[in-house]
């Protein structure tokens, strides 16, 4: 049985090898999975000094994770990948970034990506790879990343540290133009595909210096492309990270906890009118970066394959600079992120930073204009920051049933008539992923993308196919 709405699973390859391909086929079809995602690469176990550790750490906070399924045996281990076929060396000829070298893993176990494209396709399942944006080589997003010269920066020209997402600048045309190259290299090895979902095509918001790039040169140049003025951008944004590091108030954060938050936004920006430009250019970056993409894969051949982008929701997608009506033009769907335990560590990050420049501020205020700004409880939320982090595999996630709904909902209004997919992850509890589950599903009418078949016990998929085929 399946459901004419997408139900979609990242599976990625290394559950291919370790399960057998047919094996995970027939277990996600029993539950009526119809959309299958995976990524161009083959995975073996590594040790620590020569691998990474699986599952991903996410700058220390994630080390608390394990894996559901056993992945050789191990619910954690370190690993090392390399791509799942030969890539076309004529293509990235003369670029700053070249694919990673297939070797002999990647004869040993490539097959297994042909093989789910052929064995998912027999039974009528479509198959979508996942590949990153803007860290090359771009098919996994622990392995590769950017030079320096290519990362975005802070208005003081520093690169952020301990960064969750080493995405490079938007503005990069070595990035660009690698990422192009990728694009046609997937599409003509792999002409079969159904579709390429883009991970963070935008600047992922994990810390709050994160929200503060790009002031890279790159950025610089494609301002004066866009008419935007880049030193008032500089100028404005450097300003109001001074204020939130010595100017936050108790009667600030009073009015923002209990009152008209977006009021309260707006009319504090619009002192900054630099951060509203700056805004206004990560938008024009990731819309444009989206655009290409499209393009590439049309010139490709590949106009019948479909071009889903993940984004951050609602309102960390305005600072990311993710627009959703821009995405919507050059899109077949997009995935929106409701990833509870991502936003506890975020809530968490945020607030140790602003409450550490800001002396005597009310910790208790802090947090509950945190969790308003956000929108990630129906209520005040917990009362302290320590109530906020990454959670253990047995512990539920932040993220109220009618706050996760609204994101979805204010994505879709955005993004128009393009569909919106809710993009929930299986890490966790059973009895909260239920809950998130069943959220997730009733927010979409088009559909949800579950990440990933790792975190999916076989008790899990069971509650995927009782609420999803009911």
């Amino acid at each position: 049985m399946t459901t004419e709405r997408l139900l979609g699973v990242t599976v990625m390859p290394e559950y291919l090898q370790c399960e057998t391909v047919n094996a995970v086929l027939d277990r996600l079809q029993a539950i009526g999975i119809n959309s299958i995602t995976t990524s161009p690469y083959v995975m073996e176990p590594a040790d620590e000094a020569t691998g990474s550790r699986e599952p991903p750490i996410d700058a220390g906070a994630g080390k608390v994770r394990l894996l559901d399924r056993p992945l050789w045996g191990h619910r954690e281990l370190f690993v090392r990948t390399s791509p799942s076929f030969e890539p076309n060396k004529q293509l990235y000829e003369g670029l700053s970034y070249q694919p990673s070298e297939p070797d002999e893993l990647t004869k040993r176990a490539g097959y297994v990506i042909d093989e789910l494209i052929e064995a998912a396709h027999g039974r009528g399942m479509r198959v979508y790879f996942q590949v990153m944006s803007a860290i090359p080589p771009g098919y996994r997003v622990q392995f590769g990343g950017p030079t320096d010269d290519d990362k975005p920066r802070l208005p003081d020209g520093s690169i952020p540290t301990n960064r969750v997402a080493n995405n490079a600048s938007l503005a990069s045309p070595h990035v660009i133009a690698y990422k192009h190259a990728m694009i046609r290299d997937l599409c003509q090895r792999y002409p079969r595909l159904d579709g390429i979902r883009f991970d963070w095509p935008e600047y992922p918001p994990y810390s709050l210096d994160d929200m503060f790039v790009d002031f890279s040169d790159h950025a610089r140049a494609a301002a004066e492309r866009h008419n935007i003025n880049f030193d008032l951008c500089l100028r404005d944004t450097k300003a109001f990270y001074e204020m939130l590091h010595g100017g936050l108030t108790d009667l600030g954060l009073s009015t923002l906890a209990y009152g008209d938050a977006e009021k309260f936004m707006a009319e504090g920006l619009a002192r900054y009118e630099g951060v509203m430009e700056m805004i206004v250019l990560k938008a024009l970056l990731s819309g444009e970066l989206l655009r290409g993409f499209r393009e590439t894969m049309n010139e490709s051949g590949a106009e019948q394959m479909a071009m889903q982008p993940n984004a951050f929701p609602p309102p960390w997608s305005r600072i990311s600079g993710f627009d959703f009506g821009l995405a919507a033009r050059y899109s077949q769907g997009i995935s929106v992120k409701l990833y509870g335990m991502h936003w506890a560590m975020m809530l968490r990050s945020y607030g140790d930073q602003l409450l550490a420049a800001n002396p005597g501020l009310s910790e208790l205020l802090l947090v509950r204009a945190l969790v308003t700004l956000l929108g990630i409880e129906d209520g005040d939320g917990a009362p302290s920051l320590a109530d906020y982090r990454y959670p253990g595999p047995d512990e539920p996630h932040p993220g109220s049933g009618m706050a996760q709904a609204s994101k979805i909902a204010q994505a879709q209004v955005a993004a128009g008539q393009c569909p919106v997919y809710t993009l929930a992850h299986g890490y966790g509890p059973e009895d909260d992923f239920q809950r998130r589950f069943e959220v997730a599903w009733n927010a979409s009418p088009h559909g949800v993308w579950l990440n990933r078949y790792g975190y999916l016990s076989d008790a899990k998929l069971e509650i995927v196919g009782s609420l999803a085929n009911n």
